[in-house]
């Protein structure tokens, strides 16, 4: 057309005939534009629906669908609905995750197979994307426009079968201000039969959206999907394996299958099968092949040392210092042909071998571990050792009381080793006994030891669930009361970590409500919040403190010749152990006290006990001053007069920590005020005839290891 332009001057100057190059275009542009309409005319009367959906019963004989295992009796209720005469739109309801959609990928090969009754022979089953549908629509009546047109399409197509996934998004689609949603659109057309329609939602949204609109409702009939069982998960997981072995390139064993199936079922409870289970699978195969991909450590230094030699080669450009540059390129020259070399021989030793990686039962389980906090892979040798010494550390912190850490222990080892019931709690413990003999000491040094640290546990207060109302504050509030969406403090908690320790504390001051909502906790794992979520308590360990009995520990020993300061016999313990029990059943109801595994009484301290939790306090009040470069040393006249005024059967060992904040730490406040106590000084504490403390300025040396204790 242009004779002016520039392309048409360098054309011209190249001796070509315009209007001959013209025609010969066109002719060339028509003809693909011929190949491509052709092709689609040819194939497809529905433009408009071509371009808001994607044609399944294609993918199918393409085989981009993943194969649908199981699942006829939903798949064959489908096409019974599809082949009446009104009506005939099924909505698949189940949770998220259980294979809705899968269904309706399940009919598309059905179709492509020609495996279903002959009145869908030739069915199309079209995916509509209703984002797609609504998105661009800027003007009023333009998406309705497109909906019309893509529903004229459908009626004169006569064999596409629509399939809407979250149908509930059709309600208030493209509704703008006085216009109608796309639902009401549909309505006439779905009664009529002139659109057949499979709708997939979960069972909130389908209650929330659908069932209000009645008219809407009677239009759809409904097709429960389940949550299919372990079983049915493993035959799921065999069919899907080849899938995920081509895109991540290994193997996939039949260990690992079915452990995805029964770990995911065990573990991961907040999920529904086959979802998580496939997951599984997906996620180790990744990590498998991850960890298989990675440089050797050969090539990893090569490649450290590589990025120095180029941070260097910049400096020296930068510099104008060029010979340096020069010789830092040529070594940069060799690493990286030293590195090819060491990928290459990777490659070629692995084509030699041509094994694949393979996942294994093991990767499944470290997923899982790493997904849920949960340790279910096998024990390795330095934590069996851990198990098997837990005893002795957990005394590091925690001085007598045998038989409390005793059982605590045992019951850590049954739930690691997969002994104890997975239905029921790791255990659960009444710790009674008077004030500051250990017992909360004992779940801190448990989490801390075990669970990785002192915050690792829940920790509640029952003094603040007094009242009744409280209980909701462990469970949420109850629909249409203020904090309805913040959840409960305990199930929120154990919800995020479902491993750790749970420690009620002074369980008798709570409500009698807050032991009625325990006792499913304790009997089957499990608690159910204000959202009617069940929440799994399966692997927590549960310790209720207690002060019941103290007294009779303190009274009922004198009484019964249970004389502390002397060597305590069984046969007392056990008699102070009985009159706690019926004490305990005095305030707790029977149905409370039969669901829990053990009720350690917890004894009084002596005198020689008290002397070593004094070593433990005066050790951090040590390190705490190491911190501000003061070393400090005590005599054992002062530890003596801190342990006489310390001592009190009845309160444990909290007067200690009020002994040692009056003797010492009082006294080296002043000093270090007073300018007498300086950084780097060495400070002996000691106790004069009269029975005062006092600092002195001891020799500044390195202190032996045993001196501070």
């Amino acid at each position: 057309r242009e004779g002016e332009g520039v392309a048409a001057r360098v054309l011209e100057n190249l001796g070509v005939d315009l209007s001959k190059v013209r025609t010969q275009v066109i002719r060339m542009l028509g003809e693909t534009a011929e190949v491509t309409t052709g092709a689609q005319s040819g194939r497809t009367k529905t433009p408009t629906l071509d371009e808001f959906g994607s044609n399944l019963t294609q993918m199918a004989t393409e085989g981009k669908l993943d194969p649908v295992v199981g699942r006829q009796k939903e798949i064959e209720r489908v096409i019974q609905i599809l082949g009446r005469r009104t009506k005939n739109n099924p909505v698949l309801i189940g949770e998220p995750g259980v294979g809705k959609t899968a269904i309706a990928e399940g009919l598309a090969q059905r179709i492509a197979n020609n495996d279903v009754p002959d009145i869908l022979e030739d069915k199309r089953v079209v995916t509509l994307d209703i984002g797609l549908l609504v998105a661009g629509t800027k003007y009023r009546g333009e998406f309705e426009e497109r909906l019309k047109k893509i529903m004229d399409e459908i009626r004169s197509a006569g064999n596409v079968i629509l399939v809407i996934d979250e149908v509930h998004t059709l309600i208030g689609a493209g509704a703008a201000e006085g216009a109608i949603d796309a639902a009401n659109i549909l309505k006439p057309a779905l009664a009529r039969g002139e659109l057949q329609c499979i709708g997939a939602t979960t069972l909130d949204e389908y209650r929330k959206h659908i069932e209000r609109d009645a008219a809407l409702e009677r239009r759809f009939q409904p097709v429960m999907v389940g949550e299919p069982s372990v079983d049915e998960t493993i035959e799921i997981l065999y069919g899907l394996r080849d899938r995920y072995e081509q895109h991540h390139k290994l193997k996939i064993s039949d260990e690992a299958l079915v452990a995805a199936a029964k770990l995911s079922d065990r573990y991961i409870s907040d999920r529904y099968l086959p979802d998580k289970a496939i997951d599984l699978i997906d996620e180790a195969g990744s990590r498998v092949r991850l960890i298989n991909s990675q440089l050797p450590p050969a090539a990893k230094e090569l490649d450290k040392e590589l990025r120095q030699v180029l941070k260097e080669k910049d400096d020296a450009v930068r510099s104008q210092d060029f010979d340096r540059a020069g010789e830092l390129r040529d070594r940069e020259m060799e690493i990286k042909a030293q590195i090819r070399a060491i990928s290459a021989t990777k490659k070629s030793e692995g084509s030699d071998r041509d094994v694949s990686p393979v996942v294994t039962e093991e990767d499944i389980a470290q997923i899982v571990a790493s997904w849920t906090g949960i340790p279910v892979n096998k024990l390795t040798e330095s934590e069996s050792e851990k198990l098997l010494h837990m005893e002795d550390t957990l005394h590091q912190r925690l001085i007598g009381q045998d038989d409390a850490v005793t059982a605590v222990s045992r019951a850590i080892r049954r739930a690691r080793v997969g002994l104890k019931n997975p239905n029921r709690p790791i255990a659960s413990f009444i710790f009674s006994g008077p004030t500051g003999v250990g017992k909360t000491e004992l779940a801190k040094s448990l989490a801390s030891y075990f669970f990785g640290s002192e915050e690792a546990m829940i920790r509640l207060d029952m003094s603040e669930y007094m009242e009744r109302h409280t209980v909701s504050k462990l469970i949420g509030s109850p629909p249409g009361y203020v904090g309805y969406n913040e959840g409960g403090q305990l199930t929120e908690a154990v919800r995020r970590r479902p491993y750790t320790v749970v420690l009620f504390d002074e369980i008798e001051k709570a409500h009698p409500d807050v032991f009625n909502m325990l006792l499913q906790i304790l009997e089957d794992g499990r608690l159910t919040d204000a959202k009617g979520r069940t929440v799994d308590f399966k692997n927590t360990l549960l310790i209720m403190t207690s002060n019941i009995g103290s007294k009779v520990i303190e009274k009922g020993g004198g009484g019964l010749g249970f004389d502390f300061a002397e060597n305590q016999t069984d046969a007392q313990y056990n008699r102070i152990k009985s009159l706690v029990n019926e004490e305990l059943k005095q305030y707790f109801r029977p149905e409370f006290l039969n669901r829990l595994d053990e009720i350690i009484v917890f004894r009084q301290l002596n005198r020689d006990e008290v002397k070593e939790i004094a070593d433990i306090m005066l050790k951090e009040v040590f390190n705490r001053l190491k911190e501000q470069g003061i070393t400090l040393e005590v005599t054992e006249r002062f530890k003596d007069r801190l342990v006489t005024e310390g001592y009190n059967p009845s309160y444990g060992a909290r007067p200690l920590r009020r002994a040692i904040m009056r003797l010492l730490e009082d006294s080296l406040a002043e000093e270090i005020l007073s300018g007498s106590v300086k950084n780097g000084d060495v400070a002996v504490v000691d106790v004069d005839e009269e029975g005062k403390v006092k600092v002195v300025q001891g020799e500044k040396r390195v202190l032996a290891p045993g001196a501070a204790e």
